[in-house]
């Protein structure tokens, strides 16, 4: 496939009126790429691996398509459809809401499934496209043409990005749990065992010593973040910052707390922010390691893309995250196959290294 090809995959809708807005979006936004393939059912899709893949969803009111969801079993249930991809995605939608949610659940089946993703993969389409106005006023135009722009530029990165590797990895982790009690810090070790001579830096965030983004002006973050900083100092500025910059993949150690990310972790990607006006972090990779002591591993994992993908830029590697369920400590040691599947998340970690 060449540099300037895709594959569309746009699930099929048979309601003109839900398809009018993303036939003009796709029209833009693929006027400097070829597309080779259009896939509108689930039974086409086959012969995809290796391929650059842009994900087209329309949804109405209810925020379901049909076919959608039948592409979406099939590519729950066949780990290796997306082989070697990579993606990205639109969603156009005919409410304010199910844009997003559909977006995350998405890219995690097709993550699992074997497509990568770049940093900042999504495009979406409210029905007011209120999502724009922002967008709309920097760039002196309306909400419309800052979608099509958006699209468009989404679309130029998609073709251009190559995945990101590296001569000798340097890869970040941060947590905050209990090295004594954690299951999500067992597993960790167990998947670092087969790391060994990797350049590493742990970083526990715990006890207070992250406090969480009280929402300063855009003038004043956008102030601190150009010195390198925020306003609010401590640990995150000291110390987390800099290794943010310094290293070329970042590792998020999560245990289920509620169905969310602990506060410690919200707090860092809240606080992240002020770095994020600074640069963003195409050329870093994202991975993660979620235990849950019931289920819900997947709400934890959407997360992470949501808010470090979809909204930092991070670029998100095949099969990003381990999730595992365990509730009594220690007992993730004890469940069938873990050394196995630690071990082959431990291989997924050393691909990001050349050669």
């Amino acid at each position: 496939m060449e540099a300037s090809e895709l594959v569309l995959i746009m699930p099929r809708c048979q309601e003109r009126e839900k398809t009018q807005r993303m036939s003009r979006v796709l029209a833009y936004a693929l006027q400097d790429a070829r597309v080779s393939r259009k896939i509108e059912t689930a039974r086409e899709l086959a012969d995809l691996k290796g391929k650059k893949l842009l994900f087209a969803v329309m949804l109405g009111e209810s925020g379901i398509n049909l076919e959608y969801c039948s592409m979406l079993k099939r590519i729950r249930l066949e780990k290796d459809l997306f082989e070697g991809c990579q993606g990205a995605v639109i969603v156009d939608g005919l409410s304010e809401l199910f844009t997003k949610s559909v977006s995350r659940s998405l890219v995690l089946a097709a993550n699992r499934a074997g497509c990568a993703f770049i940093g900042r993969p999504l495009v979406e389409g409210t029905r007011s496209l209120a999502n724009f106005h922002v967008l709309a006023k920097q760039g002196d135009t309306d909400p419309l043409q800052a979608y099509f722009h958006q699209a468009r530029e989404l679309v130029g990165r998609l073709l251009e990005q190559q995945p990101p590797f590296y001569e000798d990895p340097r890869l970040l982790v941060l947590h905050a749990s209990s090295r004594k009690t954690s299951n999500t810090m067992a597993l960790w070790d167990l998947v670092k065992k087969e790391l060994s001579g990797w350049r590493i830096r742990e970083i526990p965030l715990r006890n207070g010593a992250l406090v969480d983004c009280a929402g300063c002006s855009y003038t004043t973050c956008m102030y601190f973040g150009q010195q390198g900083g925020c306003f609010y100092g401590g640990v995150m500025v000291e110390e987390v910052y800099p290794a943010v910059m310094e290293c070329d993949a970042l590792l998020l150690l999560c245990p289920n707390y509620n169905d969310a990310l602990s506060a410690n972790l919200t707090a860092f990607i809240n606080r992240l922010t002020a770095l994020y006006r600074q640069r963003r972090f195409y050329d870093k990779r994202l991975y993660g390691i979620v235990v849950s002591g019931y289920s819900g591993s997947d709400l934890i994992a959407e997360q992470l893309i949501a808010a470090l993908c979809m909204n930092k830029s991070f670029y998100l590697p095949p099969g990003f995250c381990m999730m595992e369920t365990a509730n009594d400590p220690g007992s993730i040691l004890k469940l069938p196959g873990i050394q196995e599947r630690a071990g082959a998340f431990s291989e997924a970690l050393k691909r990001m290294k050349k050669g």
